[in-house]
């Protein structure tokens, strides 16, 4: 079957069209399961991870790698989860933590912004104005912690097969177009492509160790890159594959050191 990525803006109808479409299709329908499975394994509190994917990054975050690191135990309990297939999920950065899958079906829904003014504010029971200011601030962080992680401005319709702008296109419209979509010979799940979800997980669970480090795998073979200087290159390589050689599915580590200057 398929995987499909539901990525929305805050009361842009995107969980609702999430819900509807895993109904019609009998899939599992997930979101805050992820941080919660997430927070659980690697025992870190939920609201970190929700600031994690959520907040634009900080200046400690740029020294200390902090950001990448909660993403990267998300990343894992996400590719973890979908691994079973017929899944459909609207969780925060579902196209970019599982872009490179091919059976993954990304689609942005939207919605006219005094629509979404109109629904936050009789929600929330809010001013009209106080849910102007807070779509705008959410919209803001977002698109900063996309540029930041990614370069990618999260708003880009390049990054999704499908952008759905819910208005004349009603809920369910935009469901039957996803319907429709999913069942294209593209999004079936073959041999081949579980067995690019099976490495990016592989890569996952390593980058949730070195989450400093660039980390790729093929058929169980895990290539770690990391920048320090020469000089340290056999401490460095000897503790690397020390942190990851119990990780299950690896059959190989490699591991190469990108030259830099030696400050301290």
């Amino acid at each position: 079957m398929a995987i499909i990525t539901i990525s929305r803006g805050s009361y842009s109808w995107g969980k609702t069209v999430a819900e509807k479409v895993a109904e019609n299709l009998n899939y599992e329908c997930i979101s805050r399961e992820i941080l919660l499975e997430a927070s659980e394994h690697f025992n870190i509190p939920e609201f970190r991870l929700i600031r994690a994917l959520h907040d634009s990054p900080s200046i400690f975050d740029r020294f200390t790698h902090g950001k990448e690191r909660f993403v990267a135990y998300i990343r894992e309990a996400l590719l973890k989860h979908v691994q079973r297939d017929n899944i459909v999920y609207h969780g925060l950065a579902g196209h970019f933590l599982l872009r490179g899958i091919p059976h993954v079906l990304k689609v942005r829904i939207t919605a006219d912004l005094e629509d979404r003014i109109k629904r936050e504010s009789e929600e929330e029971k809010i001013s009209p104005e106080e849910a102007r200011h807070m779509l705008a601030k959410d919209d803001d962080e977002r698109r900063k912690w996309s540029l930041y992680l990614y370069n990618t401005d999260t708003w880009d319709s390049r990054l999704y097969d499908l952008v759905v702008q819910i208005g004349q296109i009603t809920v369910d419209d935009a469901v039957s177009i996803i319907l429709h979509t999913v069942e294209l010979p593209c999004f079936t799940t073959t041999p081949e492509a579980q067995s690019i979800l099976d490495d990016y997980l592989l890569s996952a669970r390593v980058q949730a160790v070195l989450p400093a480090a660039d980390v790729s795998a093929k058929a169980g073979v895990v290539t770690v890159i990391i920048n320090a200087p020469l000089i340290h290159e056999e401490r460095i390589v000897a503790e690397t594959k020390n942190k990851v050689e119990n990780i299950e599915g690896i059959k190989d580590i490699r591991v190469h050191i990108v030259p830099t200057l030696d400050t301290g």
